[in-house]
């Protein structure tokens, strides 16, 4: 075997030579040679020749059998061809080849793009002497292979070796910092270049942009790029992605609408931040823009647009949609099957969830940690419990995947949910992490729904410990307290909170219409229509108490009398949110209500009489999932 893998390598570097000396003089190896180097400096972000003085030492001394083992490692680069690269390396050491620094720098770089970022960092540390483009081959191999604490290390030793960085090496370093969200080490880098850069360079201020919105420093990012001279499309896809990704979806569509007004041609990058933003603001309408953007720019079938595609359909309501998407998709990665799975386990399609979590394994796509996330949700809000212990299970056995908090949460929410509590508890004690508040809190919300006051209150000691002002968990507490009737408790809570200066957040639900959003409040009385939407509610209460419907009180949470926890019940902002769309909106379109909260008990059976009534479908997103309201029937199946 070490025969033929020697005599391969000699093979190999023969032809090369034959074929070269045969064909070309050696002025224009040299200039060949030029031109090649120039093609991998630009792939690998390392200075040109015209700056780098090393660079025109080297060439002019650079022998004719050097010369093929650079055209050789380029052709390993090329084609990823780790197996031909060793091989060729091998041959350089048998034969005696002169391995100087410009050699070593392209063994390195062909190391580190063929996978084998182990190879290239061996190879560096035996460099009796080091250039600038040794260093940042090797920073700039550990940010692309993710691996951003050694980038950031390697540059920091870097400068303690009296190496002055350059451009490449900061646009490197940013990507590491953003790939581990290291924002204090991105600012001092910040820093640096503010020190070091005397001129502008649009690559490195797009990395900025970029470092800071993933690391979740917005008003940073923006500053940087409104103080941009000169942008590119790395610039603005680096701030309309930040802004999606920081809970600013408006303001990245309407830096995509500048995008378009000024003429910047878009890619699937944009198309997919876009969309992203539009997702996280449930705007179908906008979405439906973007895809059209999408559709004139060719990029509907690119396999980012369209997992983006899935993914806001589902989450603006539209499942339907989604799936269309996704059933269309000629090419799906790992991110396309989650989105369809997520959006199946959102809209309670518990079912359809399991069934395409199997059609992703059986195409050879290989689930990960998130896979699993959806799958078990799934599972939790379907009450397939006997599922989600073999999904569960199946990660390490089957999947080779260690399970995370995160899936210890699902698991908590799903034993939960089927009234398991105490088994879900002993999971926590169980479990080998620290249980966080997403533990607790699945906990919490499981005794609300079941009514273990003892356990509750363990629970909720523990959330208020690790989220003092988190106003949910009080809420959730004073809930569980006022559905038994222990007002006192329910006092003592609202005290702490207002001891604590802990403010509960006010449930609004809103309806978008032409382009305008409408907001609604508790006993709202501040539309226009204030008059035809209470006199809507008025008839629908009495179409929909005729057909059987008893107003649950107990979700009216207030000490007062039954007939006035009723008027309480009767005007929630759902409710008002559904009356204005009955009288905005032409007979047959389906009405899409959001809401900051969980939506109402008393209004989810409401809601299931009016469809049924009215005809109509009505879709509702809370903060945990979807309810689609259908012929007097809800998609979660009341199990949620």
């Amino acid at each position: 075997m070490k025969k033929l893998y020697s005599l391969y390598t000699v093979l190999v570097v023969t032809t090369h030579h034959k074929r070269l000396h045969a064909s070309l003089p050696n002025q224009i190896f040299r200039q060949t040679l030029s031109t090649v180097l120039q093609r991998w400096e630009s792939e690998t972000e390392i200075p040109t020749k015209e700056n780098n003085r090393e660079f025109h030492g080297n060439i002019n001394d650079v022998g004719m059998e050097q010369w093929d083992i650079l055209d050789v490692l380029q052709d390993c680069i090329n084609t990823k061809s780790l197996l031909m690269g060793r091989s060729t390396h091998a041959h350089m050491i048998k034969t005696g080849i002169r391995n100087d620094v410009l050699v070593t720098n392209y063994l390195i770089n062909m190391y580190a793009r063929c996978g084998s970022i182990k190879d290239a960092r061996d190879l560096f540390e035996k460099m009796p002497n080091r250039s600038l483009v040794s260093w940042n081959t090797v920073v700039s191999a550990y940010a692309q292979s993710e691996n951003g604490i050694e980038a950031i290390k390697m540059a920091w030793r870097m400068q303690q070796e009296g190496v002055l960085p350059d451009k490449f090496t900061f646009t490197s370093v940013l990507r590491a910092c953003a790939t581990v969200m290291a924002l204090a080490e991105g600012k001092q880098v910040h820093a640096l270049i503010f020190k070091i850069e005397t001129e502008f360079n649009v690559f490195v201020e797009s990395a900025l942009v970029d470092m800071y919105g993933k690391c979740g420093s917005i008003e940073d990012a923006r500053q940087v790029f409104d103080k941009m001279p000169e942008r590119n499309l790395v610039s603005w896809n680096a701030m309309i992605a930040g802004l999606a990704q920081n809970g600013e979806g408006e303001e990245a569509l309407n830096v995509f609408r500048q995008v378009q007004r000024e003429g910047v041609n878009q890619n699937q990058y944009t198309l997919s931040s876009a969309l992203s933003a539009s997702a996280s603001l449930a705007a179908l309408q906008e979405g439906n823009q973007v895809h059209v953007v999408s559709i004139k720019t060719g990029f509907q079938y690119d396999v980012f647009v369209g997992s983006a595609l899935v993914d806001m359909y589902a989450k603006c309501g539209s499942i339907k949609d989604a799936q269309n998407v996704f059933d269309k998709m000629p090419k799906r990665n790992v991110v396309s099957w989650n989105a369809m799975i997520t959006g199946f386990a959102q809209h309670g399609r518990g079912i359809e969830t399991l069934e395409i979590f199997e059609q992703m394994q059986q195409a050879g796509v290989k689930p990960n940690g998130i896979t699993f996330v959806c799958v078990l949700s799934a599972c939790s809000h379907a009450g397939l419990v006997n599922e989600g212990h073999h999904y569960f299970d199946s990660m390490t056995g089957d999947h080779g995947i260690t399970p995370r908090i995160h899936h210890y949460a699902c698991m908590v929410d799903l034993l939960g949910r089927a009234g398991r509590l105490y088994e879900a508890e002993d999971l926590i004690n169980k479990m080998p992490y620290e249980p966080n508040a997403a533990v607790w809190g699945s906990l919490l919300g499981a005794c609300r729904i079941h009514g273990y006051m003892e356990l509750a209150q363990r629970a909720a000691e523990r959330l208020f410990e690790m989220e003092p002002h988190n106003a949910g968990n009080h809420v959730l507490l004073s809930n569980i307290y006022a559905a038994a009737g222990r007002w006192d408790d329910v006092e003592k809570v609202w005290k702490l909170m207002k001891d604590s200066g802990v403010k509960k957040d006010k449930g609004r639900s809103w309806v978008e219409l032409k382009d305008k959003v409408h907001v609604f409040v508790v006993g709202d009385r501040s539309h226009p229509l204030t008059e035809e939407i209470y006199g809507m509610l008025e008839r629908l209460t009495e179409q929909i108490k005729e057909a059987g419907y008893v107003p649950e009180t107990n979700y009216a949470l207030h000490d007062v009398e039954d007939q006035q926890k009723e008027h309480l019940l009767g005007h929630h902002s759902e409710k008002l949110a559904l009356a204005f769309g009955l009288i905005s909106m032409p007979f047959g379109i389906t009405i899409q209500i959001k809401k900051n909260l969980r939506v109402c008990g008393d209004c989810h059976t409401a809601f299931k009489f009016i469809s049924n009534i009215v005809g109509r479908e009505i879709v509702v997103r809370d903060t945990n999932r979807f309810h689609h309201f259908k012929h007097g029937q809800c998609s979660c199946g009341d199990y949620w």
